[in-house]
């Protein structure tokens, strides 16, 4: 195919995508994906899979570039990149797009995942349908899901051990306001802040702590600036990896099936590999300094009362339909 012909069959989504600034400058069969994660987090590897796949499965006419670590910008820079069509995806912590597609809270509900199978069998059913649908109503293309994980506090002031302990704690969270409500709800101060802001905070006691899956905690080097750890879980996260819908409606039938087994392969390595990964994290951070807390259930119990209305609330603002699919997908 020339590049003439190339250029003629891609939309213009597709080539503002690929951030061509001329058809001479590059052909129009690269993908850019930026991240935020940093480049040995299991999900920048997991991209990489898919960039090799994607190469191979197209015999390399098809072909994906990677910028992880924010190097195009944070994680809200980077969702709207995607949008505009400046690049053509990223892999990103589900909940910077919960402004944009506020259904997603609903796989935010305080202390409701027991464990990562519940969350996954949730996600590739119908509860992932309908949000991919949601997703694509606002112009972006859903590939998979992978492993955030549990998300854990950390803090430089006390081991948490009660719920009185969360008690006006400056705690830096993503934003979504369901995690807000909920720290609210158990006492604490919720800060919502990007991620690439949160070390240099942490260091100048901005904020008092954070919450993130320990395999963020350790690759971010967050044991740096804080000394207690618990394992609150109180929220599983995924990590989602959109595209612009233009880009993805642009490429040819065989491009798209390229597309997505590609990045099954990569999604099936990233699950397996952040749940093994996980615990080694913890044990890490652990080994670096910090002090471990496990809360224990009667804790867990009070900090779930104490964040019902949280769940409600979300049933008003998004609809009850979503949230008790959840609700029901998980309890059975």
């Amino acid at each position: 195919m020339t590049t003439t012909n190339r250029i003629t069959r891609y939309s213009v989504p597709l080539l503002l995508a690929l951030g061509l600034g001329s058809p001479l400058l590059a052909s129009a069969d690269t993908l850019r994906f930026g991240g935020n994660f940093t480049d040995d987090h299991s999900s920048s590897r997991a991209m990489e899979i898919f960039r090799d796949t994607l190469a191979e499965r197209t015999d390399g006419d098809l072909t994906a570039q990677l910028f992880p670590n924010m190097q195009l910008g944070g994680a809200s820079e980077n969702i709207d990149q995607v949008s505009t069509g400046s690049i053509a995806g990223t892999w990103i912590g589900i909940s910077y797009l919960s402004r944009t597609v506020p259904e997603l809270e609903a796989l935010s509900l305080p202390f409701a995942f027991d464990s990562r199978e519940a969350a996954f069998e949730m996600i590739d059913g119908h509860i992932g349908e309908l949000l991919d649908e949601k997703l694509a109503a606002k112009g972006f293309k859903a590939l998979g899901y992978m492993e955030l994980g549990f998300r854990h506090v950390t803090n430089s002031e006390r081991p948490i051990e009660s719920i009185e302990d969360f008690s006006d704690l400056k705690v830096r969270l993503q934003p979504n306001q369901t995690h807000l409500d909920t720290f609210r709800a158990i006492g604490a101060n919720p800060v919502s802040m990007d991620i690439n802001e949160v070390y240099g905070a942490l260091q100048q006691g901005v904020l008092d702590g954070q919450e993130n899956p320990y395999s963020i905690i350790q690759t971010k080097r967050l044991d740096e600036v804080q000394g207690y750890l618990s394992d609150s879980g109180h929220f599983y996260d995924f990590i989602v990896v959109v595209v612009n819908r233009d880009t993805f409606d642009s490429l040819s039938d065989d491009e798209q099936q390229a597309l997505r087994a590609s990045m099954d392969e990569a999604v099936a390595w990233q699950r397996t590999t952040a749940a093994e990964e996980d615990e080694q994290a913890r044990d890490m951070l652990i080994e670096r300094g910090m002090q471990f807390t496990p809360i224990s259930d009667e804790t867990r119990a009070e900090l779930r009362k104490a964040s019902q209305d949280v769940v409600d609330e979300l049933r008003d603002k998004i609809g009850a339909e979503v949230v008790d699919q959840v609700l029901e997908e998980l309890a059975s």
